[in-house]
């Protein structure tokens, strides 16, 4: 690895902790139990445990691996409203605009589009998630196939929901801002307090917003209820369900000429001068049951079962963005070629996870075992429609036509069936007083078929059989201080999430390794939290062109990211609280067959991976009711495809929030890109299709409890 190519402008994130070096750097400060200052009360932003990186409750130094928690008093802070605006708290992220319909990252320099997951359950359906009914995010890095099976590489993200709980309390908040925002949210409990044997939960949203983007708009509509029962003494019960409507004009984004987004307005559109000719509308149901069974004081039985409906319709204009999407007109002007699009998608699926977990004293070393078993099956209708050239616009003109529909080409219809089956174990180990051992392994059977329904009618279908192993082991010399060295390896079959196609469907699983050696400190009373990591990622058996057949694949692409990451949480002072991160990533294809647009993709960087990214949120309690909020984001320069010919250059925006808290009342005002930064928040990660960013936004919300 080589850290030559550090950013100028990452000392700019000095101007917000210089500060509150004096305070970070004093190792004998005294703090009280909590961050309180008169008669207001802030929440820390330090996270000590995770669920998600090893199926139990487990405190992060013990966990030899990076995990990223973003909590929920960071989430409220920052007034974010998508995963999008939470996982710019993560470093080594990059951002894909999911073709404006779906959230969508890599993670490392690799792609986690199916690494979507929620309460421990896979969540691959391709939407944009709402934030009402999620408590906290939790980003692990590096594969995490042990227990959650195919896919990965990079890491996965897990949103973890808002449960029932014995302290009820109702509230209702509105938010509105500059660029047309207009959102309602609500959370409601109830409890039976004097038995403590049920609770009830029910959260919501209503969004009816305008965005910065020409015709943009959110219509969006969320519920979620949920219950918990304790039967007896040893056993309970929660259930829970979801419904998600979100209908919005989908964006692909501006194209690309001679290396760089086209200097266009931010709010520019390339779509169809109808906007209702250009919407995605997508609706998400789910149902949760789940029963927990305490046999005794060393061991515990769970049951959890998840079932999800997903509808899809997506109609949409967008630029060409092949090599000869520009055309000139007799004028002169500059035109880009519009394509058109129709997908529809109706899919259903069902997961089971039964999971035994046990203590047990072996060879004088105290064990904690999770045995598990996963069933899953999944049913993913698609169709999609096509056109190309349907019209062409003036490239630096405001000029939008409604698109007249022609004779479009089927591109895909059928129906691709996925059934999973996953047996696993793992095991922390206390070897000693200061040193702990992680291991564990998962065997998979991943089956798929893909029913064809075009005139082809060509049925498809592989099932591939694989280990995934984890080791880790942790050196604890006090308890402030814990260093670690780990391993784990996943997969990637063909297809993954989508359908196994004619030229995949005989190839051997993909594999992903990763070796991490890390270090997390606590100080400050053990009130801030600090994390760092150095990592080799590695995925190979990667499908490549063949090069005597270049129609057809074969495994012999490698992809590896070097790297370092770090990251800082919790309290500088009783008035100081900090969240921020750093990445460094060096992505390369290593080994390819493959080329695009004519140029070979061995040697080229991984698309949407910046080399330097970096993240800073401080809250400075002013007065008894009156905070501070500072932020600011910096991600390096990227890529929009393997060609490495399109760049989106480096960025840095600032934020800033002031905010009030009342018992039973508080209230923020936002102001986001705080500069007015022209920038690019993402890209399709194929295709030279780029998203601007927002511009200066104000943002007023207000929260009432009762």
């Amino acid at each position: 690895m080589t850290f030559s190519r550090i950013p100028s402008t990452l000392p700019l994130f000095g101007l917000l902790i210089v500060p509150t070096l004096s305070a970070a750097t004093l190792p004998a400060a005294t703090l009280p139990a909590t961050a309180i200052s008169g008669e207001s009360q802030q929440r820390s932003y330090q996270a000590s445990e995770s669920r998600s990186a090893l199926k139990i409750d487990a405190p992060l130094r013990d966990i030899p691996q990076t995990v990223n928690v973003i909590p929920e008093s960071v989430i409220k802070d920052q007034g974010a409203k998508s995963l999008e605006d939470v996982l710019k708290n993560v470093p080594g992220i990059g951002q894909s605009n999911g073709d404006g319909q779906r959230d969508q990252v890599t993670i490392r320099g690799f792609s986690a589009i199916g690494d979507m997951f929620v309460d421990g359950f896979r969540d691959d359906a391709l939407y944009f998630r709402d934030l009402s009914n999620i408590e906290r995010v939790e980003v692990i890095k590096g594969p995490a196939a042990v227990l959650y099976g195919r896919g990965s590489s990079g890491g996965l993200i897990n949103s973890v929901s808002k449960k029932p709980n014995f302290s009820p309390q109702q509230e209702v908040g509105v938010s509105f801002d500059s660029e047309g925002q207009r959102r309602t949210q609500f959370d409601a409990g109830w409890a039976d307090q004097e038995q403590g044997d049920k609770a009830f939960r029910i959260t919501g949203a209503l969004e009816d917003s305008d965005t910065f983007r020409d015709d943009g708009y959110t219509d969006r509509k969320a519920i979620a209820p949920s219950a918990y029962f304790r039967l007896s003494d040893d056993l309970e019960l929660n259930l829970g369900a979801t419904y998600l409507y979100d209908k919005r004009l989908i964006d692909f984004g501006i194209p690309a000429r001679n290396g760089r987004p086209v200097d266009v307005d931010r709010d520019k559109r390339f779509g169809s001068g109808d906007p209702d000719q250009d919407y995605a509308r997508s609706e998400v149901f789910t149902l949760t049951a789940g029963v927990d069974y305490r046999i005794n004081d060393d061991l515990s039985l769970s049951n959890n079962t998840r079932y999800y409906r997903y509808d899809l319709d997506r109609n949409n204009t967008l630029a060409d963005s092949s090599p000869t999407r520009f055309v000139t007109n007799s004028k002169g002007e500059l035109l880009v070629k519009l394509n058109r699009g129709n997908v529809a998608r109706d899919e259903y699926g069902i997961f089971n996870q039964t999971e035994l977990k046990q203590q047990v004293l072996l060879a004088e070393m105290q064990h904690s075992l999770l045995y598990g078993v996963e069933l899953g099956h999944q049913d993913k209708h698609q169709r999609s429609f096509s056109q190309n050239n349907v019209t062409q616009v003036p490239v630096y003109r405001d000029v939008l036509v409604p698109v007249r529909e022609h004779a479009s080409t089927l591109s895909a219809k059928g129906t691709n069936f996925q059934e999973t089956a996953g047996f696993y174990v793992q095991d922390m180990i206390e070897l000693s007083e200061q040193w702990k051992a992680l291991l564990g392994v998962r065997y998979d059977i991943f089956g798929q078929e893909y029913d064809d329904e075009r005139a082809l009618n060509v049925d498809l279908d592989r099932t591939d059989k694989t280990w995934s192993p984890r080791a880790g082991l942790v050196f604890q010399p006090d308890q402030v201080q814990s260093y670690y060295v780990s391993v784990s390896r996943g997969y990637q079959p063909s297809g993954e999430m989508f359908a196994v196609s004619a030229t995949n469907a005989g190839l051997e699983p993909e594999e992903t390794t990763n070796y991490e050696l890390g270090a997390k400190w606590d100080f400050l009373e053990s009130r801030l939290s600090v994390t760092a990591a150095v990592f080799r990622l590695e995925r190979t058996n990667m499908k490549t062109a063949d090069p005597v057949n270049p129609a057809l694949l074969v495994l012999a692409g490698e992809q590896r990211t070097d790297g370092f990451e770090a990251t800082f949480s919790g309290q500088l002072s009783d008035k100081w609280q900090v969240y921020g991160g750093y990445a460094y990533l060096d992505a390369e294809i290593t080994k390819s067959n493959s080329k695009t647009n004519g140029v070979a993709n061995e040697g080229q960087t991984p698309t949407l991976t910046p080399r330097n990214s970096a993240n800073l949120w401080l809250v400075r309690q002013l007065a008894p009711r009156w905070r501070l909020g500072m932020g600011a984001n910096y991600v390096d320069e990227r890529y929009t495809a393997l060609d490495n010919v399109t760049v989106m250059p480096g960025y840095t925006t600032f934020d800033a929030a002031l905010m009030y808290d009342e018992p039973t009342w508080d209230a923020a005002l936002r102001l986001t890109n705080l500069t007015n930064k022209d920038y690019y928040a993402s890209a399709h990660g194929s295709v030279d299709l780029i998203t601007p960013g927002a511009p200066r936004t104000l943002e007023l919300s207000a929260n009432y409890r009762f």
